[in-house]
């Protein structure tokens, strides 16, 4: 995939799932302006770019603010000419089951994610309609936000909101050719290895340099923050121009297209529902098969724990 003459910008890009999109972006010949609230990561990301003949620029800032979002769409023209993609990864975790959570915990989280996203996209917008050219909006979202997950109200709300914001900013920016896209990304991160199922893999792997066994890559969709990396450089390229208002998973070696929430079942009834009425018929009716919640409990194999 080619990216020559295309400019990015990644926010969060100094670790993690950020950086694999930072550096992914300038492997295909984009110039990226990587963002970070750590100028040391930021700086060592900017350097392993440019040390292997690519172009970047780091930008040290805490997203969420409009002065934020206008600095790192001004860097990418000052700097490189142009903007072309703008990806919205930075976030922080604030994890608290609700009677526990303060109301600094919520802002926090909602702060960075969601209005994080919020900013820095439309700063994108804002140039992507001046230029004329199109771009594209990438916003990273999470299996938290589709499905609900223990102990993170900010964090499920935030990611949640991004992928509604993704459906209605593809409605709004599709006459300047500008496609929106979530990604629900699965990955070993710093996050990640807490998950008691989890952690002795990754652990072993990081201590190996073993691949992640099957049933981790393809039951659970898990493996490593490159392997997410690909479906980021697919977005930001012209290939995927008709790709928009999606939400679309991808980790170790799963790909897959999330469903937007629709009416799975209706009644009717003349003249209107009693609450006796809904009673009634509930069980029999449209709560006959209710929808699942949470994310479901990762299955390690029982006889080694790890899988072949």
């Amino acid at each position: 995939m080619d990216l020559s003459g295309k400019v990015a910008v990644v926010t969060g890009a100094g670790r993690g799932l950020g950086r694999a999109y930072a550096e992914a972006l300038a492997a295909a010949g984009a110039a990226v302006i990587v963002n970070d609230v750590d100028a040391s990561a930021a700086a060592e990301v900017v350097a392993g770019i440019t040390a292997g003949g690519g172009r970047a620029r780091g930008v040290v800032a805490a997203v969420g603010s409009a002065e934020a979002a206008e600095q790192l769409v001004e860097t990418a023209v000052s700097e490189f000419g142009r903007l072309d993609v703008m990806v919205t990864n930075a976030g922080i975790l604030r994890d608290k089951v609700l009677w526990k959570m303060s109301d600094d915990d919520f802002d926090a989280v909602i702060d960075v994610h969601l209005r994080g996203t919020f900013s820095c996209a439309r700063a994108a917008a804002v140039r992507f309609r001046e230029q004329g050219t199109g771009g594209r909006l990438i916003l990273i979202s999470s299996p938290a936000g589709q499905r609900g997950n223990f102990g993170q109200t900010n964090y499920a709300a935030a990611k949640a909101g991004i992928v509604a914001m993704a459906r209605t900013w593809a409605m709004e920016l599709a006459r300047a050719n500008v496609t929106v896209n979530a990604v629900v990304p699965v990955a070993a991160t710093e996050m990640t290895k807490t998950i008691p199922a989890f952690a002795p893999v990754i652990e072993e792997a990081e201590r190996t340099g073993r691949p992640f066994p099957a049933w981790l890559r393809r039951d659970e969709g898990m493996g490593t923050v490159e392997d997410v990396a690909g479906l980021i450089v697919f977005l930001a390229s012209d290939t995927s121009a008709g790709v928009t208002g999606q939400a679309i998973g991808i980790g170790g070696d799963r790909l897959a297209l999330w469903s937007h929430p629709a009416e799975k079942a209706v009644a009717f009834a003349d003249g209107g529902w009693t609450a006796d009425a809904i009673a009634e018929s509930w069980q029999a009716g449209v709560g006959a098969e209710p929808e699942p919640y949470g994310i479901p409990a990762p299955k390690a194999p029982a006889a080694t724990g790890q899988g072949a």
